[in-house]
Formats: structure tokens, sequence, C-alpha cells
């Protein structure tokens, strides 16, 4: 179980973006690195082809980064924080804000 998954929301802690917030678009698990919405956008020359219907010019991309410089987003604090795992009554085992114990998925 990730601590950070695809859909959650994030700030960046480090970085050139550090203080961004944004998305999770893809979690790549064989590198530890995400993609996040706004944060690490390079520019990219790309060349037309019409046989894929792709338009030349200069696009922006979304760059992976690391997942140790983000932070989950905790809405109840307005900052950062870190995640922690516990198992509830029932069996389940969800993922927990640090600072405050609140559950973090329903």
């Amino acid at each position: 179980m990730n601590k950070i998954r695809k859909g959650d929301e994030v700030i960046v802690t480090t970085g050139k973006d550090k203080g961004k917030r944004g998305t999770v678009l893809r979690v790549l698990v064989s590198t530890d690195q995400l993609v996040v919405e706004g944060v690490a956008v390079a520019k990219r020359h790309t060349r037309p082809n019409p046989m894929r219907n792709i338009t030349g010019g200069i696009i922006e991309k979304e760059m992976p980064i690391h997942i140790s410089n983000v932070a989950l987003f905790n809405s109840a604090t307005q900052k950062g924080d870190r995640v922690g795992f516990k198992t509830l009554e029932d069996g389940r085992k969800v993922r927990v804000f640090k600072s405050n114990g609140e559950v973090v998925d329903v």
C-alpha cells in the first residue's frame, strides 16, 4: 500500500516548485516518482506529424518528480503532512495523517 496515490492532493516541499499544490496524475512505481499537475513543467519542441495527427510547436509537459519531494496536503491544517498506516476494528488498513491521526481515505 503506497503512502501517496493517484488523485491525492500534494504540496511540493523542495525544489524550484516549492510550495505549489496539485493533484497526482500518475505514480511511477519502478522509480518512486510522481507526475503532479502543474508542477515541474518543461517545454518540449515537437515536430509536426500528419500521420499521427500531431501539430508541431512548443508544448508544455509535466515531468516526474521524486516522491520524497512532496507531502500529502492536509486540508484541516492547510499544510503538508506525513502519512502513516492504521488498522481499523473491521480489519481495513487505512492511511492516517501523523499530525492529528485523521483518516485520509474514507
